[in-house]
């Protein structure tokens, strides 16, 4: 799985959903596996496919890489009883605005620290870099959704089906399911954070699937900066960065 590519869709659907509204992401929620199905055929049909082969093989590739990753976030949104998306995800609905605004607040923090940075944001990485930042940022918004624990059993199938029904690869696949069924470990979230610019992004990304009003999110966003060991003060500054209109 190109897992940079499913990251972005992940953000722009974040995006979309909360300029959209919750009620969208609920009804999205509702018609689950059948809207990702409709809507690749819509696609085949409608949108000038090339004829068998890899070029077509790889335009529906895409479009199932988009089907999951709008079907998951709406769903993992959807799903969760009263909940909003906050504004954040308008601001960070992007690799660049994600990275970008991490490494801006990070670097301006080293700099009061006397110190200086070496890292880049996900945005400047490519190939294998580039995935696997991703990946543990994909990892930490599933994580976060999780939080309070309350997407139950049937929530659960319903974001399972979701993405079997995408058209994705089925590495990807059992990547995102397992982390869905997987228990909550807010340690092996942070192990992903193997430089302090991953640290501020996982953080970040965790902040777009999170209630700071809600007790059990909030205990598991100062664990999970506890673990990565950010400062407290970074902290600070990157919620101010990330809630500022």
């Amino acid at each position: 799985m190109d897992t940079k590519a499913f990251l972005e869709q992940l953000l722009e659907s974040g995006r979309k959903l909360a300029e959209q509204g919750l009620a969208q992401g609920k009804e999205i929620a509702a018609q689950g596996k059948d809207a990702a199905k409709q809507g690749m055929d819509y696609a085949s049909d409608k949108l000038n496919l090339p004829e068998a082969g890899p070029e077509r093989d790889k335009m529906l590739k895409n479009l199932g890489l988009g089907a999951a990753a709008g079907g998951l976030l709406a769903l993992l949104v959807g799903t969760k009883s009263g909940r909003k998306v906050l504004s954040p995800a308008v601001k960070l609905g992007s690799l660049a605005a994600l990275g970008g605004l991490g490494y801006k607040v990070y670097t301006e923090w080293q700099k009061k620290q006397g110190l200086e940075s070496n890292g880049q944001p996900i945005a400047n990485l490519s190939g294998a870099d580039a995935n696997d930042r991703a990946m543990s940022i994909v990892k930490a918004m599933i994580s976060a959704a999780k939080a309070d624990g309350s997407i139950d059993a049937g929530e659960q199938k319903l974001i399972v089906d979701q993405i079997e029904s995408s058209n994705l690869d089925d590495s990807a696949s059992q990547i995102l399911m397992t982390e869905l069924q997987k228990p909550l470990n807010v340690n092996e979230i942070a192990a992903g954070a193997d430089s302090p610019e991953a640290a501020v992004e996982i953080y970040l990304a965790s902040l777009l699937l999170t209630d700071k009003s809600n007790a059990q999110e909030q205990a598991y966003l100062d664990q999970l900066a506890n673990s990565m060991k950010l400062d407290s003060d970074l902290v600070t500054q990157l919620e101010s960065q990330a809630f500022a209109s």
